[in-house]
């Protein structure tokens, strides 16, 4: 008899039964990553459960249960001809050791973000629904406008930056060539330009952000060891000021979404104004897909508090709209690496 995955949503009282456990099911995948199961169970073939305690040196009747919790999880299937539980088999659903170390790893994104005080909208969320309790701007702000908030936002932003790096690699022959000048708009504390940096030395990427930022990418710099020609910054405020003149490609990496419509539209618009005649511009967001969803549900909730950001993802054909909007052509959605890219040309 085997037993297949599904998604626990599927079942309305499955999915709460579970989500009430969510700290320990978190814990059950922790100690499954590492333990070194996932490496096992991610293997060629299903796994006895009498070779997988072996080989880890388990206590197979608690193993037993422990895989219990993946398979209710839905992360792992079980095979299974008799009650002998040596000879249950067991296989991870694919991409599942990836998934727990991006999700629940040493560098994972859901425990840095467990330093934002999402506890004070804990247990008080219809009064926060009522208009009766926010998050303070002690908190967090929108902009941000403290230094402490600032520097923790953007490591955070930083945390997720892998996938991005990916994803423009994928594509770096069409976006961008040698010594090509880049401004990447809304670029945080500059870890994301210093990549890029590395990866085309002769390439120049300027960060563009806020003033009281230009300490964190002068930090950063110094940590790449590259030069002022090599990362730059520019201080300006995009909400009151003109983009800077002067770059081949404008890039948007995880900014337009924290802003209305109005906004991003004016943005790319204020992009095309400052881009030359061919100049590219190029926007990575995560777009609006149900596992992206999941994966944004502490913001999501976090700023349920926060009335100043809108924070919403978008479909990413709202996009293309957006672009072909503000004037500019050859609009492309680019497919194929952990995000998509839409990027646009100037005429």
């Amino acid at each position: 008899m085997t037993s297949k995955p599904r998604m626990v949503a599927d079942s309305p009282r499955a999915l709460l039964h579970l989500l009430y456990n969510g700290a320990k099911a978190v814990d059950v995948v922790e100690a499954s990553l590492q333990l070194g199961l996932l490496d096992s169970l991610e293997g060629p073939a299903p796994i006895s459960l009498a070779e997988l305690s072996a080989r880890h040196g388990l206590l197979p009747g608690r193993l037993y249960k422990l895989l219990d919790c993946l398979e209710s999880l839905g992360l792992v299937t079980r095979e299974q001809d008799t009650d002998a539980l040596a000879s249950a088999r067991y296989h991870a659903v694919p991409g599942l050791r990836e998934a727990a170390v991006a999700v629940v790893g040493p560098q994972g994104r859901e425990k840095d973000r467990e330093k934002f005080a999402w506890h004070k909208l804990h247990g008080r969320l219809p009064e926060v629904l009522r208009g009766q309790h926010s998050i303070s701007p002690d908190d967090f702000d929108w902009p941000l406008r403290t230094p402490e908030q600032l520097e923790g936002f953007e490591t955070s932003m930083a945390a997720g930056l892998p996938p991005i790096l990916e994803s423009l690699r994928l594509h770096a022959p069409r976006l961008w060539k040698d010594g090509v000048r880049v401004l990447d708009v809304g670029g945080g504390d500059g870890s994301l330009a210093a990549l890029m940096t590395r990866e085309h030395p002769a390439a120049r990427v300027d960060v563009y952000n806020l003033p009281a930022t230009q300490a964190l990418v002068e930090r950063t710099r110094e940590r790449f060891g590259l030069a002022a020609s090599q990362l730059g910054f520019v201080g300006g405020d995009f909400l009151t000021e003109p983009l800077p003149s002067g770059y081949d490609v404008m890039t948007f990496v995880r900014v337009l979404h924290d802003w209305s419509a109005q906004t991003a539209q004016a943005l790319l618009k204020a992009a095309w104004e400052a881009l030359p005649s061919g100049g590219r511009v190029v926007i990575c967001e995560e777009f609006r897909t149900p596992e992206r969803l999941a994966a944004q549900f502490f913001w999501t909730y976090f700023l349920i508090g926060v009335d100043s950001c809108v924070s919403r993802l978008r479909e990413v054909e709202l996009y293309v709209q957006m672009l072909e909007g503000a004037g500019f052509q050859r609009v492309d959605v680019l497919r194929g690496g952990p995000f998509e890219l839409v990027t646009a040309v100037k005429p």
